[in-house]
């Protein structure tokens, strides 16, 4: 069933389970690791996809500061216009929003993202 043709619930329900399933992707990606679909072009050269990488696609960055104005965390946009999606770094969620939905979802950094925006807020 296309959105068209459906009512503004299922539309709604449809828009929530998109967003979730975006939300938790990037949550699983941050928790476990690149998969081989996100490391693909790196492979094929021998060379491992990492945090750095990942902040290529960085939309925007609102950097969080501690009173001293040192490095505390940030929050990246890595989606907007249906849905945005957010990373924040200090509280380790991935925070998406589309339309009246709101999906968090937590998240374990292992990839070290926060590390290299904390690089990247020192350059």
């Amino acid at each position: 069933m296309t959105q068209a043709t459906m009512t503004p619930s299922q539309a709604e329900k449809e828009n929530d389970n998109g967003l979730r399933r975006m939300v938790e992707n990037i949550a699983r990606q941050l928790s476990e690791g690149f998969d081989q679909e996100d490391a693909a072009e790196y492979a094929e050269n021998g060379e491992e996809f990492t945090a750095w990488d990942y902040t290529k696609d960085v939309l925007d960055i609102n950097w969080i500061l501690n009173n001293d104005r040192t490095y505390k965390g940030a929050r990246l946009l890595v989606a907007f216009g249906g849905p945005n999606i957010w990373i924040d770094t200090v509280n380790e969620q991935v925070e998406g929003y589309w339309w009246g939905d709101k999906c968090i979802v937590s998240y374990n950094d292992s990839v070290g993202l926060n590390d290299v925006i904390e690089e990247l807020f020192h350059c």
